[in-house]
């Protein structure tokens, strides 16, 4: 094969740093690789990404020093349209890089740019609206997408121009994990069947690790990237999935990269476990009055239903995992709880009141959301502007944002712009100024989006301790791994209705979409009993010894 991305000794740095984003790189791609970039939140993934076609430097600003050429241009003296032909890149955040209004327009409108004949233009929007499970809302408006139908529009938008090399930032995590598995199963085929080379980025590295030819570890702090075969990247990689982490538990050789590897050397693990049967949730909660009350709740878009008639009680306590596929509704009921829209018919209550009715402190001390899009939270021009706001709109001591920031991400600088944060930073800074005005219900849609593993750990204790003071918890999240972590029940969403509603472990064990990789790996045939997470298994070989 040949090379088709090459970086000789690059360093970029940022207008202000301190020290590079990227320090003496060298780097070679060849044609047709499927190559996975992996790193902690904010270590300098979206800066590789972005060298390649050339958005770094000439719209980020700062200089790069070296030379990054992508089939035989130098980005240096191309900008980033005249690589539109070679390289296509999706944003982490699909709404920013959309220029129409409909799914079909949005499709066709980079061809458009490149002069791609008309019939041309009609049979590649058609094959992409099939490929990736869109053609049932061609004709939708962009902004009344959910946030997975909207990254497949961005991925899509960038097929239909047929580049060869595809960049991808965060593809999957907005998706639900069907949808996911249909997002690869597609670069998957345009690896094997176009030769198309893939460059990902992502931190749900369950989801993507065993597609992967070679692994790029960007460690941060400029030190130097680690790169190599999954297996080799994975030995020592301090960033892991859990299937890795269970076979580094378990003594496993050769390290498996898939449930299939890990199934195949698990035999002796379930015998060692026995009747000890551990979960992974939180510890078991004695139900009080609801504090969360919905009854009989429908909602729609016009002509389309967003909620069938949904009733939810939740106590103080719960931590509950909203999942579903994309369009389930979970948005919808998120904004029903937090007062941002009025049910059609029904009601909703927290703690016997309309939230709709609620403004000011008396709202965000009883229920506070964190949407996906972070940025509608974040007005100010600093970290610490945006901390000091929250600390007057909630009314606390000055310094309480701050604080809270820092247990949950300590590497966010209070000095930094938001919009010069990576995603997964500016939502975790929108945690912090909603959790500050400690509501009694906290709503969260998708909060590990863009989280590496530290950080959604982070994450995880802190979901913990609100829960034991008894702050009520609802978590709408394809993150199956976050849900078998924390949540003490799992309600599941189809089409408005709710499909089902128990403990944890007795609704995603067995399910092929929602189960954990550990319970994947550890489930005999109906056995719903086993641990859900790494840790699970941990304590259980702890006990056994």
């Amino acid at each position: 094969m040949s090379p088709i991305i090459e970086f000789t000794s690059v360093t970029i740095t940022y207008p202000g740093a301190d020290r590079p984003a990227l320090a003496e790189v060298d780097l070679v791609i060849d044609e047709g690789e499927f190559v996975l970039v992996i790193g902690e939140t904010g270590s300098g993934k979206t800066t590789l990404l972005r060298a390649v076609n050339g958005l770094v430097p000439h719209f980020t600003g700062g200089t790069l020093a070296g030379s990054v050429r992508v089939a035989g241009r130098d980005t240096s003296t191309h900008q980033p349209r005249d690589l539109a032909d070679i390289v296509g890149i999706v944003p982490q955040d699909p709404l920013s890089s959309f220029v129409t209004d409909t799914v079909e327009e949005e499709l066709a409108y980079g061809m458009e740019c490149l002069g791609v004949p008309a019939p041309t233009m009609r049979r590649r929007v058609e094959e992409t609206l099939d490929l990736l499970g869109l053609a049932d809302v061609r004709d939708r408006a962009l902004l009344s997408l959910s946030g997975g139908q909207r990254q497949r529009v961005a991925i899509g938008a960038v097929l239909t121009a047929h580049p060869r090399v595809l960049v991808l930032d965060e593809p999957t995590s907005a998706l639900d994990p069907g949808a996911a598995e249909e997002v690869l199963a597609v670069l998957q085929r345009l690896v094997h069947d176009l030769g198309i080379t893939v460059v990902l980025a992502e931190h749900r590295l369950e989801r993507v690790l065993e597609y992967a030819d070679r692994v790029i570890h960007v460690p941060g702090d400029a030190r130097p990237l680690v790169i190599g075969t999954p297996a080799s990247v994975m030995a020592t990689s301090p960033v892991a999935p859990p299937v890795v982490r269970l076979g580094r538990l378990a003594g496993w050789s050769p390290l498996p990269l898939s449930v299939r590897d890990a199934r195949r050397q698990a035999h002796g693990l379930r015998e060692r476990l026995g009747s000890l049967r551990a979960r992974a949730t939180a510890a078991p909660h004695i139900p009080t009055a609801p504090v969360v009350a919905v009854a009989r709740t429908r909602a729609s878009y016009g002509p389309i239903p967003a909620l069938r008639g949904v009733t939810l009680d939740i106590a103080q306590g719960e931590i509950v995992a909203l999942m579903g596929r994309n369009g389930a509704g979970k948005s919808t009921l998120l904004s029903t709880l937090v007062g941002l829209r009025r049910p059609d018919a029904g009601t909703v209550r927290i703690d016997g009141v309309d939230p709709a009715t609620l403004t000011g402190p008396r709202l965000i001390g009883r229920v506070g959301l964190v949407p996906q899009d972070s940025t509608d939270l974040l007005q100010r021009d600093s970290v610490v502007a945006e901390c000091a706001d929250a600390d007057r709109d909630a009314g606390v001591e000055p310094g309480s944002t701050a604080r809270l920031l820092e247990r949950i991400a300590p590497e966010i600088t209070a000095e930094a712009h938001p919009r010069d944060l990576s995603e997964g930073q500016r939502l975790v800074l929108a945690l912090a100024v909603i959790l500050v005005a400690t509501p009694a219900v906290l709503l969260l849609d998708e909060p590990t989006r863009g989280l590496d593993y530290p950080t959604k750990e982070r994450l995880t204790t802190l979901l913990r301790d609100l829960a034991a003071d008894g702050h009520a918890i609802v978590v709408a999240t394809h993150d199956v791994e976050l849900a078998a972590e924390t949540a003490t029940r799992v309600v599941v969403l189809a089409d408005g209705e709710i499909v089902a509603d128990g403990p944890t472990a007795e609704v995603v064990v067995g399910s092929p979409l929602f189960a954990p990789q550990v319970a994947k790996v550890l489930v005999d045939h109906a056995d719903a009993d086993v641990p859900l997470t790494v840790a699970a298994v941990r304590d259980a070989l702890a006990v056994s010894t």
